[in-house]
């Protein structure tokens, strides 16, 4: 972590490097936020830290490589977080991996089981090594990136897992109201990422990675006296057929 000798509020981001993470990260950064953050390609999160460090020169930034879906990468990179003995003010667990894969298909198998290590386990993992000290202080708000997959059929393996992590949000957010945490299920329709990259369809069509970071900050102002639960973002023409 870049060492200022600053100590601000603290925002951690997971997928943290490309896309609706990326836009998130920046949002908090700029308001002055300081970052602990990861993601899979250590080029990328390195790329990143120089980035923020250039950008916000009074700040401080932990960037780490994980692969979310190891248990024993999100405990190191838990373990880094809690280490720098503060609680985390902002958690967004948006790490996630997509791969088309049928429910019904024996052969997708290992493809559901890395989804759901990766888009659900791994928030699961994450928020369990950062709630001691969150609870301690009696503040802090969790944001799960679900999707519009959580409440509709789509993308079969990807769609349950999205329904599982919502479910998890909901019994979470149950769980901590009452010590002081927020919990917000954060559902985005088609967002121009570049997990659609080949795709021929006009980048209005889609929602902007930064109109889902600016949701998610207007969620984090409200008054402690209020939460919104679930934030869904769709493309304003509709959601975009697979």
């Amino acid at each position: 972590m870049t060492d200022s000798g600053h100590l601000g509020k603290l925002a951690v981001v997971t997928g943290a490097t490309k896309g609706i993470g990326r836009a998130i990260a920046e949002k908090f950064a700029a308001g002055g936020f300081d970052l602990a953050f990861c993601a899979r390609t250590a080029a990328d999160v390195q790329a990143m830290e120089a980035d923020l460090c250039r950008r916000f020169p009074g700040q401080r930034f932990l960037g780490r490589a994980a692969d979310l879906s190891s248990c024993a990468d999100v405990d190191g990179f838990a373990r880094a977080v809690v280490e720098q003995g503060r609680a985390a003010d902002v958690l967004v667990n948006n790490a996630g991996v997509f791969i088309p894969c049928p429910v019904a298909d024996p052969a997708g198998r290992e493809s559901f089981d890395l989804m759901m290590r990766t888009n659900v386990s791994s928030a699961y993992w994450l928020t369990q090594g950062l709630l001691p000290p969150m609870r301690a202080a009696r503040r802090g708000h969790i944001f799960n990136l679900c999707s519009i997959a959580s409440v509709t059929s789509y993308g079969g393996g990807y769609g349950v897992s999205k329904f599982a992590l919502l479910g998890y949000s909901k019994n979470l957010r149950e769980e901590l109201k009452k010590d002081g945490i927020r919990v917000t299920a954060v559902l985005p329709g088609a967002t121009l990422t570049p997990s659609w990259n080949g795709v021929n369809l006009p980048a209005d069509r889609f929602v902007r990675a930064s109109d889902v970071a600016d949701a998610v900050w207007a969620c984090y102002a409200l008054s402690p006296q209020a939460v919104v639960e679930e934030l869904l973002v769709r493309p304003q023409l509709g959601d975009i057929e697979i």
